[in-house]
């Protein structure tokens, strides 16, 4: 008989994926005091490419095989009366392969409102794009649907689901909507506001992260 089971496994890591330089940046100084046990901060670079190969490729090792996966930094709002520093919880994201529902939207809306108290969380449909998106496509993407567009997140969930089960959800900051167009990213008020609040976004994800887990397999 053994009187030495194996140990339980420990829950499943975090892997945050973002893109520029800048939003790592934030999410590198952000709280992170109550952060799981293993959590990786992934920047994957810019454009669906990048993000579907850097995402496949962190979930190929052993240590994050079974990670729970959140996209996150900056996007273009897509809807009127959006305003730089604005959130968005995505219901699903969406690109030319499909959507991919996320995981815990609700309670993610709950632990944004308390993580960054005043500022106004937006939820809906996340489109993806492989380029900057102004002007007139703005309008035609709202007309699908959604409510905010970035080049990655929809790469980012369609890779992480791709490789096994798992939560999957992503969060996005406004930096630009139809009537507060940005011209570079931390040189306006909307870049640097947009700054400050995903500086301020880790402990909403440490919660869903605790209220959505799968179990090692």
């Amino acid at each position: 008989m053994d009187r030495h089971p194996a140990p339980r496994p420990g829950p499943a890591p975090l892997l945050i994926a973002c893109a520029l330089g800048i939003e790592h940046l934030a999410l590198r100084t952000g709280d992170r005091s109550g952060a799981p046990g293993a959590m990786t901060v992934l920047r994957t670079g810019m454009g669906p490419q990048n993000a579907e190969r850097a995402v496949t490729g962190a979930l190929g090792k052993e240590n994050l095989r079974d990670a729970a996966v959140l996209a996150t930094g900056f996007c273009a709002g897509l809807a009127p009366g959006m305003h730089p520093g604005d959130l968005v919880v995505a219901e699903e994201t969406r690109d030319a392969r499909g959507s991919t529902p996320c995981t815990g939207t609700g309670l993610l809306v709950e632990e944004l409102v308390r993580a960054v108290p005043g500022r106004t969380v937006h939820t809906g449909p996340l489109t993806g794009s492989d380029h900057v998106v102004r002007g007139q496509e703005r309008g035609a993407l709202l007309a699908t649907g959604a409510i905010a567009v970035d080049m990655e997140s929809a790469a980012t969930l369609h890779s992480a689901v791709r490789t096994g089960q798992r939560p999957v959800a992503a969060v996005r900051v406004v930096v630009d909507a139809p009537q507060h167009e940005l011209v570079r990213i931390g040189t306006v008020r909307g870049g640097i506001s947009a700054f400050r609040v995903l500086r301020a976004v880790l402990p909403a994800f440490f919660e869903w992260h605790r209220s959505s887990l799968l179990p090692r397999r």
